[in-house]
């Protein structure tokens, strides 16, 4: 499959807005476009699956080994693979997971979103720093975004040809390209109700500002190691997991893997009052952001009950821990009563973020897998833990080896991690 990487040399450069409206554009024209996202953003890929068509899944080369991405690229062929990179080209973690690392594993050329707001000579000048700045990756070209009008359009033309960088054109500032945010990033794909006509209005844009064909044409094939199917486990045959707004943040690649090996997955809603499957053989609660439907959480006593008599192994991630908790209080400081299956108090009341990738080995066998396994996830939250009475789940370090507070909890069958598991390594 051939592939392009969006990526920019900041955060807030344009490459989302870039990279929607070339999956967007491309699957208006028919071309069949597989959407990826760099690292361990789950809030992005929705939004690519609504541009695209299709899920998107992501590549995160801390947390992935070459095989496991390599995989995700073989079960997913389609014409174009669009991935949307993270922060700046070269920054990741500790050197390693960012989105310079992922186009040189899988060979596929950077697409460079440049901020030229207030530049002209100095943005041929960066494109031509990250042209050079590693040998094993390929620039297949710039796309400038906030260009003030033609008069400086032509004069930055002019500084990428002495540069001998190529140049595909440029965006004018407009506000019809923002999407709402909210504390973790973008609002969730799902309560954007006019997304379809925000992606359409992209696409529009790309397509008269860029030439589609020419960047189509720079896309090259996928170079990829032996392919291997890694992952967590299925956490059992039948999988009630919890499915709507207030528990959205799931890896695709998860789901992919558990059905592949044979489990059924068995989507309940709580926000509707659902309990899970009583056929089910264990109940994945996802993160999300129950902080605010606690409310209507809280007296949600079917769901609430199915959980309780659930003689089944049941985890939690982020959100889904908090639910899982005595009491969550929402950004009001009002406490609301969650299911009480772990001695877990948590706050929104006053914030403080928790961000970044997790190695977690197991303290005892549970659902995620065998004593001693070692998990690679990420932990990306607001909330506070106010108190915990549980036995700690995991060993949790950072990416320099350091301890982190992050432990989980474990009462009986039922376990919580505030990170989100990306895949495994066997004990």
């Amino acid at each position: 499959m051939k592939g392009l990487v969006v990526s920019a040399v900041r955060s807030g450069a344009g490459k989302t807005t870039v990279a929607l409206g070339l999956m967007r554009a491309f699957a208006r024209r028919g071309v069949g476009v597989q959407p990826y996202k760099c690292g361990p953003d789950y809030i992005d890929p929705a939004f690519h699956a609504a541009a695209a068509g299709r899920p998107s899944y992501n590549l995160d080369s801390w947390a992935m080994s070459r095989g496991m991405l390599a995989d995700l690229v073989v079960r997913h062929p389609a014409d174009l693979a669009v991935t949307e990179g993270v922060m700046g080209l070269f920054d990741g973690a500790r050197g390693r997971g960012g989105t310079a690392d992922i186009a040189a594993a899988l060979g596929w050329p950077v697409l460079l979103v440049l901020d030229v707001k207030g530049q002209i000579e100095t943005a041929a000048a960066v494109a031509a720093g990250c042209a050079s700045f590693r040998d094993d990756l390929g620039i297949a070209g710039v796309i400038l975004n906030r260009v003030a009008g033609p008069r400086h359009l032509a004069m930055i033309e002019r500084a990428f040809a002495r540069a001998g960088i190529k140049l595909f054109g440029g965006l004018a500032n407009d506000a019809r390209f923002s999407l709402p945010e909210r504390h973790l990033g973008l609002v969730q794909a799902v309560e954007t109700a006019d997304l379809e006509a925000r992606l359409d209005v992209l696409a529009d844009a790309l397509e008269k500002a860029l030439p589609l064909d020419a960047i189509r044409d720079a896309a090259r094939p996928a170079r990829l190691a032996e392919p291997s199917p890694e992952g967590l486990p299925p956490p059992g045959q039948r999988i009630a997991v919890a499915r709507d707004r207030a528990f959205s943040f799931l890896y695709p690649h998860l789901l992919d893997r558990w059905r592949s090996a044979g489990a059924e997955i068995l989507p309940f809603s709580p926000l509707a009052d659902e309990a899970p499957d009583p056929s089910a053989d264990s109940i994945w609660l996802p993160g999300g952001y129950p902080e605010l439907y606690a409310g209507r959480l809280a007296a949600n006593a079917h769901f609430l009950d199915g959980l309780r008599r659930a003689a089944v192994p049941i985890h939690g991630e982020c959100g889904g821990y908090m639910v899982l908790g005595q009491g969550l209080k929402d950004a009001d400081g009002q406490r609301h009563a969650m299911a009480g299956l772990l001695q877990l108090e948590t706050s929104f009341a006053r914030r403080r973020l928790h961000i970044g990738y997790r190695r977690a080995r197991l303290k005892a066998d549970c659902v995620l897998g065998r004593a001693g396994t070692e998990i690679m996830g990420h932990e990306f939250h607001y909330a506070r833990t106010l108190s915990i009475g549980d036995e700690p789940l995991v060993d949790c370090r950072d990416v320099a080896g350091a301890a982190v507070p992050e432990a989980g909890a474990r009462r009986g069958s039922v376990s919580g991690t505030f990170f989100h598991a990306i895949s495994t390594r066997p004990a």
